[in-house]
């Protein structure tokens, strides 16, 4: 294995990282935002109402978007998997 397939892995490695933790990163920093600005427009300052609201977002999306990043996990695994039989 050379250098440049070395830093093709490591490269597809953070790919994947960033295709799976992205959406979900995303969405528990937009549900915080809308949080925030309701909890200042209220006057409620209570910190676990949006920890509960982000665990629940996150929670939902990997109930609904589990299959399609165990898919992207095992595609990847599948990859390296050849790389180390080849």
């Amino acid at each position: 294995m050379g250098t440049t397939q070395v830093v093709d892995v490591f490269r597809d490695g953070i790919g994947v990282v960033i295709r799976l933790a992205g959406p979900m990163l995303l969405l528990s920093m937009a549900v915080g935002v809308l949080t925030a600005i309701i909890q200042a427009v209220t006057q409620i300052h209570e910190q676990t109402i949006s920890f509960i609201l982000k665990l629940v977002v996150v929670g939902l999306f990997l109930v609904i978007g589990g299959d399609w990043m165990l898919g992207n996990l095992q595609e990847y695994a599948r990859e390296l998997l050849e790389l180390i039989r080849a």
